[in-house]
């Protein structure tokens, strides 16, 4: 984008003056935006590009983001739209650098910190996330997407109990927040609490009929009740929503523990589930088998 000539208006002006103009001379009128339209047209751009994050295209996003920025250097909430971008995007260095204004323009703000950790989590940086969102609470202690961050990133960290009480808060804050619900089921199985993660599970189900929780229960359900007819139903339902689940590499991906993932595998041995999980091989978007 090329830079505004504030002084062109004024050259003109001398212009009329000194110089003599023939007569029926046409003066050209240059329009120079306010400094006060140029913010109001950037934020505006913002907001559109925050649309375009919501509706799954970081690209395009971050795209019309760092048109923003340049006509709103100053709105620490554009830098950080954009950032979101570009974390989508992959650009983590371009993220890196867009956090950095953010935090330079308004360090008070938890969601600088927090996206700050989400590109921490992205880098597989735990801990240093885990210092990052506590910050962002320290800021923000309302924020249930803040405690969802924090326990995922303890999971990963092997802090099951401390994790287990991060999503406690997380729903607390939020009660339908059917994601942190569904991630207290993965630590209550992996801590042998079994009857607990299958009815959190199902209350999950009731909030949002999702596949991660409708497999999980399955598994669930298969190694701890003997009759099999529902978790099989289950499982062939959760497979068709999202063949991705067929893949342990894809669960372990979602935080599945080393139990959960052992009984899923149980479950897949039943031979009734053959067609549902060969047809989600065939529709899976995610590596199937690792590269070790």
């Amino acid at each position: 984008m090329k830079k505004i000539n504030y002084l062109i208006p004024f050259l003109i002006s001398i212009g009329a003056i000194l110089l003599p103009l023939p007569s029926k001379a046409f003066i050209p009128y240059i329009y120079e935006p306010e400094a006060k339209n140029l913010e109001k047209t950037g934020l505006s751009i913002a907001k559109s590009a925050a649309k375009l994050l919501q509706i799954g295209q970081p690209k395009e996003a971050a795209r019309i983001g760092s048109l923003a920025v340049r006509l709103n250097p100053k709105d620490f909430r554009i830098w950080l739209i954009l950032a979101e971008a570009q974390i989508k995007s992959e650009n983590i260095e371009q993220a890196n650098q867009s956090l950095a204004k953010a935090k330079k323009l308004n360090p008070k703000n938890a969601g600088i910190w927090f996206t700050e950790a989400s590109l921490a989590l992205q880098e597989k940086k735990t801990k240093t996330a885990i210092k990052l969102l506590e910050k962002g609470l320290s800021l923000q202690p309302d924020n249930a997407g803040g405690y969802f961050q924090l326990g995922n990133a303890k999971i990963i960290e092997g802090k099951l109990y401390l994790a287990l009480e991060d999503f406690k808060k997380s729903v607390s804050l939020k009660p339908n927040f059917w994601e942190a619900l569904n991630n207290q089921g993965l630590i209550l199985f992996e801590i042998n609490q079994i009857k607990k993660a299958i009815k959190t599970w199902r209350k999950v189900l009731e909030i949002q009929v999702n596949a991660e929780p409708m497999l999980a229960l399955a598994s669930a359900l298969y190694i701890s009740s003997p009759d099999k007819k529902e978790a099989i139903q289950l499982a062939i339902e959760a497979l068709e929503k999202d063949p991705n689940y067929v893949s342990s590499i894809y669960q372990k991906e979602q935080l599945w523990g080393d139990k959960l993932i052992k009984a899923n595998k149980q479950l897949f041995k039943e031979a009734s589930l053959k067609p549902a999980i060969e047809k989600a091989k065939s529709n899976a978007t995610v590596k199937l088998v690792s590269n070790k």
